[in-house]
């Protein structure tokens, strides 16, 4: 694990399901020096495509809890796009529970709040058929063009479907835990055009943000988290939240971790 970068905060980026970091790839270039940009990459993708992915909150928190104290020094905020979101607020509430230093902001994109319903109900994407799973996903905008050409979609389909499937399980159990209050300033953004979650549906967050809450628009759809305009918009939202003053910041350059 990195993470030595001599930054005065940090901004921990949560993937959606069925990704990895790749996504967050050219955010540290639109921060530059307010903050350090550290990518969450989850076990069982990428670059840790060997290890076994961990469908069960309990053990995937104390995964997270573990790899991410040692950077827990400095003010910092949490990122988390749909199923990165749901991680993003069970870590959020997992690290009050332990007495650690707790984010300054959680913002939440594409996230449905907990007394909505998911993409898909409980259990199917576990026991839909191939073709019946990947149809529902289309419907819902859930799907790259390529995933249902019956060449060029095969190798997606033999490797990020496998992964997209776990990462759905995990979503349903991190659904299924109580839902009480959240101990942080929330922030939702919704796409404008996210048929998964709707404007209105990312407003309701406010039911769980006692600590305050924002609600903010942005082009785009379900992944709206691949518009460069995302980056830019955090930025603006989040720089002053998590400046400190310099005499205590010291030196900072760019550059970027990932954990």
């Amino acid at each position: 694990m990195t993470g030595r970068h001599p930054a005065r905060a940090r901004l921990f980026c949560f993937h959606h399901a069925g990704a990895g970091v790749s996504c967050f790839a050219r955010w540290q270039r639109v921060w530059g020096d307010a903050a350090e940009v550290v990518p969450v990459l989850l076990p069982g993708r990428e670059s840790r495509a060997r290890e076994p992915r961990v469908t069960a909150p309990g053990p995937l928190l104390a995964h997270l809890v573990e790899r991410l104290d040692p950077l827990l020094d400095r003010p910092f905020a949490f990122y988390g796009h749909s199923l990165g979101g749901l991680v993003a607020a069970a870590l959020a509430e997992e690290l009050r529970a332990s007495g650690r230093r707790l984010p300054e902001r959680l913002v939440l994109g594409a996230v449905p709040p907990p007394h909505r319903p998911g993409p898909l109900a409980p259990g199917e994407a576990a026991r839909l058929p191939e073709p019946v799973l990947l149809e529902r996903l289309r419907t819902l905008g859930m799907l790259p063009g390529l995933a249902l050409d019956a060449r060029a979609g095969a190798l997606w389909r033999r490797t990020v479907l496998p992964v997209l499937r776990d990462d759905f399980r995990l979503a349903e159990a991190l659904r299924a835990r109580p839902a009480g209050p959240l101990p942080v300033p929330v922030l939702a953004l919704a796409g404008r055009a996210d048929a998964v979650v709707p404007v209105p549906w990312a407003g309701e967050w406010q039911r769980y943000a006692p600590e305050g809450f924002t609600l903010r628009t942005v082009p785009g759809d379900h992944f709206f988290v691949r518009e460069p305009a995302l980056p830019r918009l955090l930025l603006a939202e989040l720089a002053a939240l998590l400046r400190e003053p310099a005499a205590a910041a010291g030196g900072l350059r760019s550059g970027s971790s990932r954990v």
